[in-house]
């Protein structure tokens, strides 16, 4: 009978290292470093073919340096398995080189310490996640466009603060716009009227770039996420977000329980002898958390199911934070949900029988 083998594999930017080990027995059977390209891609998963059958690669970075790769392997039939970076602690006790990352990638796949399914980026959520990369500088160049724009009015000759003194922030910016200045630089005066006319320009434009990113992203939202949209308080925007943490494939996910943990929304255990209580979680994506939070934000103060539950958990000494949490545990699970009303049933990776020679 054809022995088992559990792939693993090192991810790096140009190369990547793969190691191959026994299914059954754990023994090391090779590692061998491949480019990172669709001809490498080709040729590490024949050679991982010619140890034997493939029950699992287990690999870092699927999201990054492996997102190619990881796509590669499922393509051709392997089941991929995520596998977190080793602590400080194993790599000070192990050391650190490709091969022992790599066969230890293999090892927890082996040992099944590793056993969650990466996202596999080939539909629309992937389309979204990557308009929504450049929607995020967008914003984020606007904001800052904005703030220097006030940072130079704190500075400039007072003719200029007291023209633009009061604006709202869209009339600041068509006056800005509509700014002169002489042909004199060295006063500063027409400097800083040459820089906000500048800095106004460029938010006009970050401006449309932002709406036409937005009219791109708002139906492949809603078509890949009708369900979710229908919830109260959530948006395009919101929606898009929590999309981009479950990924194509949401159904790698086991359990609502398990996606409130991916988006920190589980609360962890935090009691001791009499003391019966539970701390906030400050791991998982902590953009997936934000967007629970705005919804929570929305559903106080405009829902009144969600009004009336704060007014009776404040009756009963719950502070605002706590009233928060449970309300964030709450939506990821009508989230979930959602997010499942469209996909299969979940599949996880089981570990490979035992075989015999």
């Amino acid at each position: 009978m054809t022995q088992q083998v559990i792939g693993g594999v090192d991810t790096h930017g140009l190369t990547h290292h793969a190691a191959v080990i026994d299914a059954v027995l754990g023994r090391q059977l090779g590692d061998r470093e491949f480019p990172a390209t669709a001809a490498g891609y080709r040729a590490l998963a024949a050679w991982l073919a010619g140890f034997g059958e493939v029950a699992a690669v287990g690999m870092e970075g699927t999201g990054a340096y492996g997102a190619g790769l990881a796509r590669h392997l499922a393509e051709v039939g392997l089941a991929v398995v995520e596998v977190d970076r080793p602590d400080r602690k194993v790599r000070r006790v192990k050391g650190k080189t490709d091969p022992i990352d790599a066969y230890a990638a293999a090892a927890a796949v082996a040992s099944g310490r590793a056993t969650g399914s990466p996202k596999s980026r080939t539909g629309a959520v992937e389309a979204i996640r990557m308009l929504r990369v450049a929607r995020s500088s967008a914003v984020k160049a606007r904001t800052q466009a904005m703030n220097q724009i006030r940072m130079v009015l704190v500075t400039a000759p007072a003719p200029l603060r007291e023209q633009v003194a009061g604006l709202p922030k869209a009339a600041l910016i068509r006056t800005l716009v509509r700014l002169r200045p002489a042909a004199d630089l060295q006063m500063p005066l027409n400097a800083a009227k040459f820089s906000l006319r500048a800095l106004a320009r460029r938010y006009q434009l970050l401006d449309v770039e932002i709406d036409e990113l937005d009219a791109q992203i708002a139906p492949l939202v809603a078509a890949a996420a009708p369900v979710l949209l229908d919830l109260f308080g959530v948006g395009p925007e919101v929606a898009g977000q929590l999309l981009i943490t479950a990924g194509d494939n949401p159904e790698r996910m086991r359990s609502e329980a398990a996606f409130a943990r991916l988006a920190g929304a589980a609360p962890l255990p935090a009691s001791s002898g009499r003391t019966q209580r539970h701390r906030l979680s400050r791991g998982g994506d902590r953009q997936a958390n934000h967007a629970l939070h705005r919804i929570a934000l929305v559903r106080m103060r405009y829902h009144e199911p969600t009004r009336a539950y704060v007014t009776r958990r404040t009756s009963e000494g719950l502070s605002k934070m706590e009233i928060l949490r449970c309300l964030k545990r709450f939506i990821a699970r009508e989230v979930f949900r959602a997010l499942m009303a469209h996909s299969p049933a979940p599949t996880p990776y089981r570990e490979p029988a035992t075989t015999t020679a």
